[in-house]
């Protein structure tokens, strides 16, 4: 439930980034450097989530970020200026941030304790989450504004919370138990330099997928809107869109994994999202377009998981948090870099470097064959 707040929320406020961006006056530069708060927030806060976590447990924090995060979604709304957005996406981004450290935390003991690479499916329920948030996005794009909208979302997340909190609370995780089923590692024992690299290799071609996973998000519907002339409501459908097909492509996660093995799902899901999101970001009419990005996302959906949970094999929870953290911050710093490379060339050519970063996991994929069960 956590994992699809999270999605449902950040889809929620994606889709009003048109809205948002014509009551600040932002230019497309202007917005980027204001949604590089949310990456600077989420940053901070990624590197310290862990600390808490062992503290005071990943569950206890998982909570606590799904106050934070409702609360702050009905601030942008607010702000009539560049800087003040980027100020209050400064709180957005450190709750982002430490929900999707403390919730991956607690995913990686239920798949510790599960001993199946069901690791997808948790990443579908956001995906499901973002589906249902574009999608109600769009229904509502037309009729309501984006305080009310974002306002309302607010309410809905504390009621969630309020409802799935206490049950997660009581329910605490074995601290061991991610290393408990991995006798042929030393948990105390520092990683060599070769395991070291092959998790920074994952939490690469994590953050090449997570790129543009952001990218699409943030600047998805400006260029179906603003590029191709769509309906408001039409544009949010294409975020509602993407989610779907990464839902539908992570829910058959573990079939895919079990039939292909780790490096065949990298490969050619690298491969099939450089494909679609060159006739996402090229294509002359929204139709195409939607296509496009319908196949991104089944070729994106199950890069991010494998590689996450790749990385832990290999380092436990450690391993995790830093693959997690490079891979958000993927995530994070893309929809900034979208913003330049708009403001220099075009949006449409600044979103073909998804492609090219998707073409990049699957060259990294099929380098770290070795480091993977193939």
């Amino acid at each position: 439930m956590f994992f699809a707040l999270d999605g449902f929320l950040f889809a929620g406020w994606v889709v009003r980034i048109p809205a948002i961006k014509q009551q600040t006056g932002a230019s497309a530069s202007t917005l980027g450097l204001a949604l590089l708060g949310v990456s600077a927030g989420a940053v901070i806060t990624m590197m310290l989530t862990g600390r808490l976590c062992r503290r005071y447990g990943s569950h206890a924090v998982t909570v606590a970020c799904g106050v934070l995060l409702p609360l702050s979604i009905a601030l942008p709304a607010q702000t009539h200026s560049a800087l003040s957005l980027g100020l209050v996406l400064l709180v957005f981004g450190a709750a982002y941030g430490g929900m999707n450290v403390a919730m991956n935390s607690a995913a990686v003991d239920l798949v510790a304790e599960l001993r199946r690479p069901v690791m997808p499916s948790f990443h579908a329920a956001f995906s499901l989450g973002g589906m249902v948030g574009a999608g109600l996005g769009g229904l509502v794009a037309g009729g309501l504004s984006a305080s009310t909208h974002l306002f309302l979302l607010a309410g809905i997340g504390l009621v969630v919370t309020a409802f799935a909190g206490p049950a997660l609370l009581r329910h605490r995780p074995a601290r061991t138990a991610p290393e408990a089923h991995m006798p042929q590692r030393q948990p105390q024992r520092k990683l060599d330099p070769r395991a070291r690299r092959i998790v920074v290799l994952f939490g690469v071609i994590a953050l090449c997928t997570a790129y543009g996973e952001g990218a699409l998000a943030d600047w998805g519907a400006l260029h179906l809107e603003q590029d191709l002339d769509a309906h408001p409501g039409l544009a949010a459908a294409g975020y509602a869109l993407f989610a779907l097909t990464m839902t539908i492509g992570r829910l058959t996660g573990t079939m895919l994994l079990e039939r292909l093995g780790q490096t065949r799902t990298l490969v050619l899901g690298g491969a099939v999202a450089a494909a679609g999101m060159l006739l996402g970001a090229l294509a002359p009419t929204v139709w195409l377009a939607l296509a496009g990005f319908a196949v991104t996302g089944l070729g994106l959906a199950n890069i991010f998981p494998v590689a996450v949970g790749r990385a832990g094999e290999l380092a436990g929870p450690s391993g995790v948090a830093a693959a997690s953290t490079l891979g958000y911050g993927g995530m994070l710093l893309g929809p900034p870099a979208i913003g330049f490379l708009a403001d220099w060339f075009s949006l449409p050519i600044a979103l073909t470097t998804v492609a090219l970063l998707a073409a990049a996991a699957a060259v990294l994929g099929y380098g770290a064959r070795n480091a993977t069960h193939a």
